[in-house]
């Protein structure tokens, strides 16, 4: 990697540990705040939290194009302004119009970062560096999670409105640290970037219909819509609900549960590095599936299983921390391979359209988990060991759709900015030399 890489990339990664640490601040806090804080009531609350996840539904669709038109930076230094106006009118809202508004306009923010972050990771990364690179903004992004969220627990106070007032000032001056982070970063200037961005300012032409086409991609969407809504769409919804309810823990050891799982994930991300960069993606994924299986047959125990209270509360802090393993796992697989599927001028849309299968799985999961976990204790967890069954299934059928090189990227001799560029079946596919 180049000096002018190496110095884009820890750039990049500074701005993704940022935004997550500004999200960790605020978003634990963010029903207790509208509720009990500005005593707008718990359901102004659930509009408030509703309004800041489908605020992503609604921009995400235009975020791509909008990346591979201008490129990621400008589009990752408005979100981060937007974001920070969202955040700081926020801290003001004393009424139900101006929460919902401002959570709309911080949850758009917030969503065009994922998206325009992966899509420069991609512009400064070659098939030997992606991999690891999409590994360390996960684990600065779940660090950042969890550093925000503590020290922001140590700033709030119920019964002091300023307290949280300066908690959402400061994500508001986080997410203006991160823009003017993103503003140094010299993007390479290189063949493969200056193809993947259009100099006349045109958008590639049919953008949704080639995406839609490529089967892959359709699968890996798929694949990754199950993924985020037998895991991440049920950790403070359904199974949180479950362990209260069928376990009988007490919530707060619902913090410690989450804690447990970054703990794994800030601990266990290099070391789970090692051992899958050199194997096949799809084999990787399908080893997750199996992983959150066993998980979920633990908290089934934990649940179900007429133990010791001490017993069913350890089995839920384990049944998170197998999680976190499961997500380790899938840092360095799933990201990258998104990226390495997309034709080079369609980078960001490939990036953004994952961005939101993502999103709608995580607006889906809480409403179909969180009454399951609350009421239907059995089929609850039967149902998402199906899920998680689900996934190993669909991650070895994608793999039979994907390139040598893309399953398995250390195949790679030759560096290059895209790994192998799988098009539909109706487009020839192309991909780098590999070692025999």
């Amino acid at each position: 990697m180049t000096r002018e890489l190496g110095a884009a990339l820890r750039r990049i990664q500074v701005g993704s540990a940022l935004s997550a640490f500004g999200l960790g601040f605020t978003v634990p806090y963010l029903y207790v705040y509208v509720a009990q804080v500005r005593d707008l009531g718990a359901g102004t609350a659930g509009v408030v939290l509703a309004v800041f996840a489908m605020a992503a539904l609604a921009v995400l669709p235009f975020t791509g194009r909008t990346i591979d038109r201008r490129g990621p930076l400008p589009v990752l230094i408005v979100a981060a302004g937007t974001a920070a106006v969202g955040a700081a009118a926020l801290g003001v809202s004393s009424s139900v119009a101006t929460a919902v508004l401002s959570a709309a306009v911080l949850g758009a923010g917030t969503a065009v970062m994922q998206p325009a972050l992966a899509t420069m990771l991609v512009w400064c990364t070659s098939a030997s560096t992606r991999t690891r690179a999409f590994a360390m903004q996960f684990f600065l992004q779940n660090l950042g999670l969890g550093v925000g969220g503590l020290a922001g627990g140590q700033l709030v106070d119920v019964g002091r409105p300023s307290s949280f007032t300066l908690l959402f000032l400061i994500e508001a001056a986080m997410f203006v640290v991160l823009g003017v982070v993103a503003a140094t970063v010299r993007m390479p200037h290189t063949a493969s970037v200056h193809g993947a961005r259009p100099t006349d300012g045109s958008a590639p032409k049919a953008g949704l219909r080639l995406l839609l086409s490529h089967k892959a991609m359709v699968q890996l969407c798929v694949l990754g819509f199950v993924i985020f809504f037998a895991c991440y769409g049920q950790f403070e919804s359904g199974l949180a609900a479950y362990g209260t309810e069928a376990a009988g823990i007490e919530p707060s050891t619902l913090g410690i549960a989450l804690a447990a799982n970054t703990a794994v994930i800030v601990v266990a991300q290099f070391v789970v590095l090692r051992l899958v960069e050199r194997r096949r993606r799809s084999r990787v994924i399908a080893w997750v599936g199996l992983v959150w299986a066993f998980a979920w047959i633990v908290a089934g125990y934990a649940g179900l299983g007429h133990g010791s209270q001490t017993m069913a509360t350890a089995a839920m802090i384990s049944t998170y921390a197998l999680f976190g393993l499961g997500e380790a796992m899938l840092s360095p697989t799933v990201a990258p391979l998104v990226a390495d599927l997309a034709p080079e001028a369609m980078v960001g849309q490939y990036n953004s359209a994952f961005a939101l299968v993502k999103q709608l799985a995580l607006a889906v999961g809480p409403a179909v988990g969180g009454p399951m976990g609350a009421s239907l204790h059995g089929p609850y967890i039967v149902t998402f060991v199906l899920f998680s069954l689900g996934i190993t299934v669909l991650a070895l059928k994608l793999g039979r759709r994907l390139t040598a090189v893309q399953d398995k990227p250390s195949l790679v001799t030759v560096p290059s900015r895209v790994v192998a560029v799988s098009l539909p079946e109706s487009e020839p596919v192309t991909a780098p030399a590999a070692a025999h």
